[in-house]
């Protein structure tokens, strides 16, 4: 099958190409992001492979399905970006890599917590200009703190294991629907979404984006909040709203915010911007706090979670084009 990768970089490439040597498909690898003025490059594809930033809403879908486009395959597990909806109506299928390493960004997280609580980045930046000093320094142990998991799929699941048998912390988690059994082997106790948020020293997002949690974390939430406590996101920026969060930062009611996510970070994650001037103010506020840690989006970016992307996506492509079922299908 011919399929058109869009978003594509030089680790897409190595991995996905690796991969396909036991499928054998016709790939094209494309820089450009999925969009309505781009959609036109999967000429003559018969499927399409997208990331987290790339725009599948109802109108290239449209022109997707135009062109012939019966699969749209994504390379992540989120799919906030796609309109279901329009996708069944075009007869387009959509299927996505559900379960790929949960290890990758659940360690990312914890590196996040420890970086933002041990003021590690300040420290490195300290020692390259000679300053050993270790005034402003000061961090908390994990040890014994409360944290506040909400959404404990794979991801969400990992990261509760590793604070409660690594760091020894008291974990609680809210999810729509708990699984009691895996509370009772990882450790950790199931409670309200209130409850997490009010008495959590440390909350961690482990959740997909939906309409219905969108802004989740917003103004009212952080106010109820303990004071001091630290936020981690290495889920979706759309879960947080950023102008709270820096409202909270500058109240020094927020002790400190790691994430590796941004709502609008469409238009410039996965690109070098070094010589351009960043235009979104409320990004450029965010990370000037000295409290923030911010990355752009490279949790998910280990070896281990690229091959079993990469496998998976090749799988489920594999399948299309034999016709068999595919249960797991979005649309």
């Amino acid at each position: 099958m011919r399929v058109a990768i869009f978003s594509s970089k030089n680790y897409d490439h190595h991995s996905i190409e690796k991969e396909n040597e036991h499928y054998g498909h016709d790939l094209v690898f494309l820089n450009e992001r999925l969009t309505k003025e781009t959609a036109e490059k999967a000429k003559d594809a018969e499927a399409v492979c997208i990331f987290v930033n790339d725009e599948a809403n109802a109108e290239v879908l449209e022109i997707l399905a135009g062109l012939g486009i019966k699969l749209v395959a994504l390379r992540c597990a989120g799919y906030n970006n796609v309109d279901l909806d329009a996708a069944k109506k075009l007869n387009i299928k959509v299927v996505r890599v559900p379960a790929y390493s949960p290890y990758s960004v659940a360690e990312y997280a914890v590196g996040m917590l420890l970086t933002l609580n041990r003021q590690i980045s300040r420290g490195l930046k300290r020692v390259r200009e000679n300053n050993f000093s270790l005034e402003g320094l000061i961090g908390l142990d994990v040890h014994d703190k409360t944290v506040g998991i909400i959404g404990v799929g794979h991801i969400g699941s990992v990261f509760a294991h590793i604070m409660t048998h690594g760091f020894g912390a008291n974990v609680i988690a809210y999810k729509p629907h708990p699984d009691p059994e895996l509370a009772k082997k990882v450790g950790f106790r199931f409670t309200s979404l209130d409850e997490v948020i009010e008495t959590s020293d440390i909350i961690s997002l482990h959740c997909p984006l939906t309409p219905e949690n969108h802004h989740m974390i917003n103004e009212e939430t952080l106010a109820r909040a303990k004071k001091g406590f630290y936020l981690v996101n290495t889920s979706r920026g759309g879960l947080v709203d950023t102008k709270a969060v820096i409202k909270s930062l500058k109240a020094k009611h927020l002790g400190g915010y790691a994430a590796d996510v941004y709502e609008e970070e469409g238009p410039l994650f996965f690109e070098n911007h070094a010589d351009d001037i960043i235009e979104d103010d409320i990004l450029e506020r965010l990370i000037a706090f000295p409290n923030v840690v911010f990355t752009g989006h490279q949790a998910f970016l280990t070896k281990e979670a690229l091959s079993n992307i990469a496998h998976s996506i090749l799988q489920d492509i594999s399948d299309a084009e034999a016709g068999k079922e595919m249960p797991d299908a979005l649309a």
